[in-house]
């Protein structure tokens, strides 16, 4: 190889090594790497080198479980476990066993667990709406409603859910996004509590067993899923025989034919911001591919619901929100388990025709 080539390729492997460690050391710790050895061997200084300092959380539309908590006063005593979330979406569902087992588990060992709620929907901004999720759900941590994203905007946040764990310090040493990592999580507040243990001098024992909530809901990752559908003008992308973020009432036909993943109506339906309401007789029909089929959804005076799967009643596939007789009753905003099949995952077409006017459909999801 010509001597100009060589150089020019090793400087080229240079720029590439050095970008990669650029870009690492962007990275807020979330790779398993924090341990006991690497915490306790480094000061504060060292620290504000490699994480961000945490933010305040915003205290302006109230809390649960608390008269009121903050990040500030919980430095130099506690770790801290902040988990952005939203009741309503199933991702933040899944995480709660482990989050309520972990506040249960390590409360008196210096763990603080404070709930961000940043609402996806307007309904979520209600206070009782919000309590009665935390009951439901069986959270005993502190709440703080995030209805203006403040405090989600502070920590330049995208996703729900969404963990960041704080460190005696208030150093953001952890950042977890969505689902999983449970035991890696987990073994983090170990080694922080560890830390934090030795920081104070006390004299207590931190568990190094790993949590497995028996109520936690698995999920196959596999096999293809459909993605999240919504059915407001602000989202319906997917709308396969209607006009897109379009609001004000469609009249829909009957679709010639059915593609996965594409949604559709028939009847007549009141096309709103979050979300699209039948005025009349009407119906709902995706084909889907997944194990379960979650819907978010609501209605002011109440609607039954009937449930198809490849054209014939749900049976065996139901969800548990759904009745003996494939129905289920629509009223309360929340999101509702329509389909639970028993073998696993498939590709079916679902059919779902409100019993009368006020459906108000916001999304599916899948599982």
């Amino acid at each position: 190889m010509p001597a100009k080539k060589t150089i020019l390729l090793i400087v080229v492997l240079i720029m590439i090594v050095g970008g990669i460690f650029y870009l690492e050391s962007k990275k807020v710790g979330g790779s398993g790497e924090v341990t006991s050895d690497i915490i306790n061997s480094m000061d504060e200084t060292e620290k504000a080198k490699k994480y961000p300092r945490a933010k305040e959380i915003d205290p302006d539309y109230g809390f649960i479980n608390s008269d009121g908590i903050t990040v500030e006063e919980l430095i130099g005593k506690k770790v801290i476990l902040l988990d952005i979330w939203t009741y309503s979406c199933i991702n933040c569902q899944r995480t709660l066993p482990y989050i309520t087992g972990w506040y249960e588990k390590y409360k008196d060992q210096g763990l603080e667990i404070i709930g961000v709620h940043t609402p996806e929907f307007e309904f979520e901004k209600d206070y009782e709406n919000v309590l009665a999720a935390t009951k439901q759900f069986g959270v005993t941590y502190p709440v703080v409603l995030d209805n203006d994203y403040k405090t989600w905007n502070a920590y330049g946040n995208r996703y729900w859910p969404r963990k960041y764990i704080i460190d005696i310090d208030g150093f953001v040493v952890y950042d977890h996004i969505g689902e999983g990592a449970y035991a890696e999580t987990e073994k983090v507040i170990q080694e922080l509590l560890k830390e934090r243990k030795e920081r104070l001098g006390e004299d207590i024992l931190v568990s190094e067993d790993i949590l497995t909530p028996s109520d936690a809901e698995r999920v196959d990752r596999t096999k293809p899923r459909s993605p999240e559908v919504y059915f407001g003008a602000w989202r319906n992308n997917s709308l396969g025989n209607g006009a897109t973020k379009t609001k004000g009432v469609q009249i829909f036909e009957e679709p010639e034919g059915i593609k996965t993943h594409i949604q559709y109506f028939e009847g007549e339906w009141d096309i709103k911001q979050e979300y699209a309401e039948n005025v009349g007789v009407g119906k709902i029909i995706f084909r889907y591919q997944g194990g379960k089929v979650f819907m978010v959804a609501s209605s002011v005076e109440g609607v039954s619901m009937k449930v198809l799967v490849d054209g014939e009643e749900v049976g065996a596939r139901a969800g548990s929100d759904v009745d003996e007789n494939g129905e289920v009753y629509i009223q309360n905003e929340q999101l509702y388990r329509l389909i639970e099949d028993p073998d696993g995952w498939g590709e079916h077409t679902l059919e779902l025709i409100p019993q009368g006017p006020g459906l108000q459909a916001f999304t599916f999801t899948f599982g």
